[in-house]
């Protein structure tokens, strides 16, 4: 109050003071050059001193003025600072932090105390402040408070986006461990739509024909479908340009509908396993099977002793055997470095396939899969004995029934033409199994 009354105090006392020294007047208003002289009590006042004493007054406004902003700014500044410890309090409870709170609360405290003394320092008239020091200050504590406002405000979004972060990864990893179960589904959906392999288990040497030959081949083939869909769909999940990589495999092809693009990868696969196919030891090292081991009885045992085994289990329990060997040469064939880094972002199968192991991934439980059906059908080949091996149709050739089979329906009014093998025929002796092919389109090609 002290600041605000004064001025009308020191203006009410001239005013007093005027109307007492006019009717005190000993002499008239005299004029002397335009300049107007009061004479009372004998001393004499000009204009000169009447603007002395109304640049006075005009000072101590202005010093009022510079009084109440310097008030007005350290109270401002003193709440700033409460949001910005209130603020350091919230933030401090979650996670809960002892140490912080306490030191949050007692700033809020601090500030409280501070504003309730200037409001007592300025109730009771005692308020003693340097304007331009108070104001500098005030400035310096409120930016201050508003920074420590705009940290906590960061850290608040920072801890926020981490715990965003963190529930994407975790949602990441539910998603992939429900892709990797529905691709196991699928695996043992395709399993258990196939032909049951019991068939197999009374199957005797003697009454071994091509025909068991045949049933099996299409087990095998199934299997291998089934990991090309495994593969085209990590190639999608990696953003793969499947038009380039069939460029890659069957240069020049032209394809009747966009998806005939997946017997360009069967034809890859199926050919990559099937090398080799017909030479008894099947592509691995001479010492990998000893001689007793090619004879006719013995490949038979073979087939018998693996055809109603766990390719897992199997593969697990017995690192050393033939067909692990035969797995993995295959698959580091089959799946190079940069194809396997591409699609799952590092080298761990190709390094656990390398050291001897089985990797966990249904990718591999695939291959594997489809890699057993492979050994078995040349196991079941070699039981016949007699001679063994696969054959190919040239691009170009004319489509022969006897020899090739389309995997696709073909246009019987015209004479089509072989584009690819999709999957190679067989002769066991006499015996001749159709080759898969895939013929040229008669109609526009669909666009890739």
């Amino acid at each position: 109050m002290d600041t605000t009354m004064r001025p009308k105090q020191s203006r009410l006392s001239r005013t007093f003071s005027k109307v007492i020294n006019l009717r005190t007047a000993t002499r008239g208003i005299a004029s002397n050059n335009g300049i107007c002289i009061l004479v009372s009590n004998g001393k004499v006042k000009d204009g000169f001193e009447k603007r002395k004493d109304s640049d006075k007054e005009e000072e101590f406004k202005v010093r009022n003025r510079a009084m109440l902003e310097a008030l007005l700014a350290k109270l401002f500044a003193g709440i700033t600072s409460i949001k910005a410890a209130y603020a350091e309090l919230q933030m401090a409870q979650d996670p809960y932090n002892n140490e912080a709170i306490q030191t949050a609360d007692q700033s809020v405290v601090n500030e409280l105390k501070s504003i309730s003394e200037l409001k007592r320092s300025f109730l009771k008239k005692e308020l003693d402040l340097s304007p331009q020091v108070t104001m500098m200050l005030a400035e310096i504590q409120e930016q201050q408070a508003l920074m420590k406002t705009y940290e906590i405000s960061i850290k608040k979004l920072e801890s926020e986006s981490g715990k965003k972060d963190s529930d994407i990864s975790s949602l990441q990893k539910k998603l992939q461990d429900l892709v990797l179960s529905n691709k196991c589904l699928e695996i043992k959906l395709n399993a258990s739509g196939s032909p049951s392999l019991s068939v197999f288990d009374s199957l005797r040497l003697s009454e071994l024909n091509p025909t068991h030959f045949v049933q099996f081949q299409q087990q095998t083939l199934r299997s291998i479908k089934s990991f090309v869909r495994l593969m085209i769909q990590e190639m999608e999940s990696a953003n793969w340009d499947l038009s380039t990589a069939v460029g890659f495999i069957e240069p020049g092809s032209v394809f009747a509908k966009q998806s005939h693009r997946c017997f360009a990868f069967e034809s890859f696969v199926s050919k990559t396993l099937l090398e080799g196919f017909n030479n008894p030891n099947f592509g691995l090292p001479s010492d990998s099977l000893s001689p007793v081991n090619k004879t006719q009885l013995l490949f038979f045992q073979k087939f018998k002793k693996l055809v109603s085994e766990n390719t897992k289990n199997f593969l697990t329990q017995n690192p050393s055997s033939s067909f692990c060997k035969f797995t993995k040469a295959k698959y580091l064939q089959l799946v190079h470095a940069k194809m396997e880094c591409s699609l799952f972002g590092n080298l761990n199968m190709r390094k656990v396939v390398s050291s001897g192991g089985m990797p966990d991934s249904a990718f591999f439980a695939a291959f594997a899969e489809a890699a057993m059906r492979v050994w078995l059908l040349h196991c079941l080949a070699f039981s016949f004995g007699q001679q063994v091996s696969i054959f190919q149709v040239k691009k170009g050739s004319r489509f022969s029934e006897v020899f090739m089979e389309s995997v696709t329906a073909k246009d019987v009014e015209t004479e089509p033409s072989v584009s690819f093998t999709v999957v190679p025929g067989f002769k066991i002796g006499k015996t001749v199994v159709q080759s898969q092919v895939y013929l040229s389109p008669v109609t526009s090609p669909a666009g890739i």
